[in-house]
């Protein structure tokens, strides 16, 4: 279970989704993507629109992640297939090559795994069309995927791309600091799905919910005592 989700979220996802990639498929249909057999759109956009509408202010949601990250693995996957003549160990290379070529590019997105691996195991048609694979329909069908999404979040009243910007008032006086949380995040040894930004503000707000449920706690006590003389 995602922490935070609604169940008003979720249906407000599930709407997104399937409108937009429905009308995915309506924008890329206009492309000459025939000419070349190619699907109208892949199956890695799927894994796409869950991350970019069920959770848009995933670090590995936004839209160079989206963009970049399939665009950029389908790339890694045409070239695993190219020059290396076993399918097995180039699928492997492509995921993997996918992962790093992601990373630096600091745009990882899950999906592009799956599109890398579509570019080794695809039809023959994916591989005649050697790097143009990877921009037409791969980086097309992402392109317009971001954009509908940005419009949908727009007008359902979310933030995408995500801006990590506090809701209500401002904070203040909190004792958590970026490089605080730096520090931590470098002593654990796993990766977590959120950005630095988002960490601090949901840390700092639930320090603030923390000093004001203590501050109402003493409230109650202090005519507790009053009332029994200072006696427990």
């Amino acid at each position: 279970m995602l922490a935070g989700a609604r169940l008003g979220d979720r249906i407000v996802a599930c709407i997104g989704a399937t409108v937009c990639l429905a009308l995915t498929i309506v924008v890329c249909s206009q492309f000459p993507l025939a000419l070349h057999n190619l699907p109208i759109i892949v199956a890695p956009l799927g894994a796409s629109a869950v991350l970019v509408f069920a959770v848009p202010s995933s670090p590995l949601a936004q839209p160079w992640s989206v963009v970049g990250g399939n665009t950029i693995s389908a790339l890694m996957g045409v070239l695993a297939f190219r020059y290396i003549p076993d399918h097995t160990i180039a699928a492997g290379v492509a995921v993997g090559a996918a992962i790093l070529a992601m990373s630096l590019c600091r745009c990882l997105h899950p999906p592009g795994g799956a599109a890398a691996l579509t570019a080794v195991i695809g039809t023959q048609d994916i591989h005649m069309a050697g790097l143009t694979f990877a921009f037409a329909p791969v980086a097309l069908n992402s392109i317009a995927l971001v954009s509908l999404g940005m419009f949908f979040h727009r007008m359902s009243g979310h933030s995408y791309p995500h801006v990590a910007v506090p809701a209500g008032p401002p904070l203040e006086a909190s004792g958590l600091h970026l490089e605080d949380i730096d520090r931590a995040l470098a002593e654990l040894p796993d990766s977590f799905d959120i950005s630095r930004e988002d960490l601090d503000l949901l840390l700092s707000r639930a320090e603030i919910h923390a000093l004001e449920r203590r501050a109402a706690d003493q409230e109650k006590v202090v005519p507790l005592r009053r009332a029994t003389g200072g006696r427990r």
